[in-house]
């Protein structure tokens, strides 16, 4: 059999963004963009991919093959993505066998979720109401430097994930995986078992990418401030400045970048050390 006929859906990958840095000077810089990918394969919906939106098609086959829907390429028609309902449309040339006992269980990989679990956070984050809480710049520089000074898996075997529980700049929890979302998972499911635990004044540190889903699980554990040592997504953006909630990357040394809530962010610039300037 011929291999599939793909489309060559684009879009732009990077989305520019006014951020705050740790002077309080306003600055315009890109960050990465990510898209729902809702895939239907003929015409039963089976997953939504959190995706960057490079290669698209790829991607789906790739899915498709890694969770066994289908043998090879081969199998597959056609693939078409559609970036203005957000979907990719599969067509097999036999069908699948058996796609409701293969898709009715299986392990969803880091980054991506089943489309009726995405829509029901999306549709959940309206209802979320975050602590009045506020985070000054200095407690921001212990936090990092509390991480700094960790004991971790990845100091010595890197290709991990940490997340730390803190609250006001004292670490209640560090936790490592090998993707961000286990490790959020393990402090949520930590949260849970505490009585009287209060989200006031609770902050949480990932050393990964502040995407739509690690913001989401940030706000449904009632943590209000997220800091990250990497950067964000623009759906993520989007999300935190629709929730209020402060996410703050690039957090390293004494550098760091404000992309939403930075209403409870207390500037202290003279923290930041002086300026170094080139002169002209």
């Amino acid at each position: 059999m011929p291999l599939p006929k793909l489309t060559q859906a684009r879009v732009p990958l990077t989305h520019g963004l006014e951020v705050v840095n740790e002077f309080g000077e306003r600055l315009v810089m890109d960050i990465p963009s990510e898209r729902a990918l809702t895939v239907y394969v003929d015409k039963r919906e089976v997953v939504t991919l959190m995706t960057l939106g490079a290669q698209p098609e790829w991607l789906v086959l790739g899915f498709l093959l890694n969770q066994r829907l289908v043998a090879s390429a081969a199998e597959v028609e056609s693939i078409t993505v559609d970036w203005e309902v957000a979907a990719a449309a599969v067509k097999t040339h036999g069908g699948v066998v058996d796609i409701e006992q293969k898709t009715a269980k299986r392990v969803v990989t880091t980054g991506c979720g089943q489309g009726s679990m995405f829509g029901d956070l999306m549709d959940s984050v309206a209802t979320i109401a975050l602590p009045r809480a506020t985070i000054t710049q200095a407690q921001l520089y212990n936090m990092v430097n509390a991480i700094r000074l960790q004991d971790s898996i990845y100091k010595t075997a890197g290709s991990v994930h940490g997340c730390a529980l803190f609250q006001d700049e004292s670490m209640l929890l560090f936790v490592e995986d090998v993707g961000r979302h286990n490790a959020i998972d393990a402090i949520a499911g930590w949260m849970s078992l505490q009585s009287g635990l209060s989200s006031d004044n609770k902050f949480l540190y990932t050393t990964g990418r502040l995407t739509s889903e690690m913001v989401i699980k940030a706000a449904q554990m009632g943590i209000p401030v997220v800091v990250s040592r990497s950067g964000i997504t623009q759906m993520g953006q989007m999300v935190a400045q629709r929730l209020g909630l402060c996410t703050i990357g690039r957090a390293t040394n004494k550098r760091f970048l404000c992309f939403s809530g930075a209403h409870r962010l207390v500037l202290q610039p003279e923290l930041a050390g002086a300026r170094l300037r080139v002169a002209a």
